[in-house]
């Protein structure tokens, strides 16, 4: 019985301690087990609440982005249409402006083809027609009949009122051209009674005075004053020449310093134009007249085509010893030579004053034709013209021109036919070179 007791007791304090020392961790075991599980029940719960939530986030997600997908499909589809209908207009656009420029250039180029070919064709024709024309106006009769169609042309044209005045009185005033005037027809009167070694001194007097109203600026001023009353210069000149000049030399002077001129400039070319007169009379005197007016023509040619020898003899830095010895050895390597004519040119490259040769010796020669009262016409052709060529032309030019003419001929072989005329500032060219050239220049560029 005890011992069922013991067992009891000993069964009893085994409980108490299983109850008092192994129960409680048990049961905080078993609870922290269950809220665990409880939470892991929780979690489960909200693991699928948000899974059910991210299912329909993921679903409302996908209809969107369809929707997005859509939308953006159609607008793609909208621009992709309208880039490619602007794609179009542009390539249209490009097309045409392309097509517009092509033909433009193909117009362009069709222009300068035909423009080429006209001027090639033309100047081939032009060339041709001067091969032609060389080779007519190699026959004598046809350069003859080339003339003849020129003057049958010149003898058509209207007569015209140009005149031709002296070379002198041209360039002056009113006041200068009066005083001009009155000291001619005082060196008229004068020279009237002189033979031919008085007018001789009577030119070298007045191409010295010429030198000294140069060289003395105040002298030349004072005596070409217009004043009202000539009286002291005339003395002037009186006390300054008087047994220094000679007195046909002193009575034109005193002319030329009683006259009203525009400048002291016009005085002293007045004296140089006595000085040539004074020569020029002397080659009317002995009969020379032509013949020096021919060799005055030749030799302004000469100049006119030796341009360097125009310079030297218009070189101021040279002495005009040196200067008029160049020119005498020119002109003695021209055979028969006038003395009147050498004298006359020595006198202008001595009295030169700024001008140029070539231009002091065209008015030399042109004075020499107005004393005859003539007018030169310069003419020029491809070759010598007939005697009964040569009086035609000089009595239509006569005719048109209302005055006598000196026709101062000119041969130069490449006018390859007809004539040139140039008198004065009037030139008519009717040479078959010039059609020529003229016809070229008519080319299209």
């Amino acid at each position: 019985m005890s011992t069922f007791i013991g067992q009891l007791l000993g069964f009893a304090l085994i409980v108490w301690l299983v109850w008092r020392y192994v129960v409680p961790p048990v049961r905080k075991l078993m609870a922290n087990r269950q809220e665990a599980v409880r939470k892991q029940l929780e979690d489960n719960a909200s693991a699928a609440k948000r899974l059910v939530e991210a299912t329909q986030a993921h679903e409302k997600a996908l209809r969107q982005a369809d929707e997005e997908a859509k939308t953006v499909v159609d607008e793609s589809r909208a621009d992709a249409k309208s880039i490619a209908e602007h794609l179009h207009a542009q390539a249209d656009a490009e097309v045409e402006r392309v097509k517009i420029q092509g033909q433009q250039h193909i117009q362009l180029l069709r222009a300068q083809f035909i423009r080429q070919l006209r001027r090639d064709l033309g100047l081939e024709a032009v060339n041709r027609a001067g091969e032609l024309v060389r080779e007519h106006v190699t026959d004598p009769n046809a350069r003859s009949a080339a003339i003849d169609r020129f003057l049958d042309e010149l003898d058509a044209m209207a007569p015209s009122s140009i005149t031709i005045d002296d070379p002198a009185m041209a360039k002056l005033r009113a006041a200068s051209r009066e005083a001009l005037t009155g000291l001619v027809t005082r060196f008229e009167a004068v020279a009237a009674n002189l033979d031919e070694s008085q007018l001789t001194n009577l030119a070298n007097d007045l191409a010295a005075v010429t030198q000294l109203l140069s060289r003395e600026k105040i002298l030349a001023r004072h005596l070409a004053d217009p004043s009202d009353d000539p009286a002291p210069k005339v003395r002037l000149v009186e006390s300054l020449l008087h047994g220094r000049v000679g007195d046909p030399a002193l009575e034109v002077l005193k002319a030329a310093v009683s006259g009203r001129w525009s400048s002291d400039a016009n005085l002293i070319d007045a004296v140089e134009h006595g000085a040539r007169m004074a020569l020029l009379v002397r080659a009317e005197r002995g009969g020379h007249a032509d013949e020096v007016e021919d060799q005055l023509f030749f030799f302004s040619r000469i100049l006119d085509g030796e341009p360097q020898l125009s310079t030297l003899l218009s070189d101021y830095s040279q002495p005009a010893e040196d200067r008029i010895g160049l020119l005498k050895n020119v002109l003695n390597s021209s055979q028969g030579v006038n003395p009147t004519t050498e004298a006359l040119l020595a006198q202008t490259v001595e009295l030169l004053r700024g001008g140029r040769a070539d231009e002091s010796v065209d008015a030399l020669t042109q004075l020499a034709v107005a004393r005859r009262g003539e007018v030169v016409a310069n003419c020029s052709a491809a070759a010598e013209l007939t005697g009964a060529q040569h009086n035609r032309l000089t009595q239509v030019l006569s005719r048109i021109y209302g005055r006598p003419v000196s026709v101062q001929l000119q041969i130069d072989p490449k006018l390859l036919g007809g004539l040139t005329v140039s008198v004065s500032d009037d030139v008519i060219d009717g040479t078959l070179s010039s059609r020529l050239t003229a016809a070229r220049n008519r080319l299209p560029d």
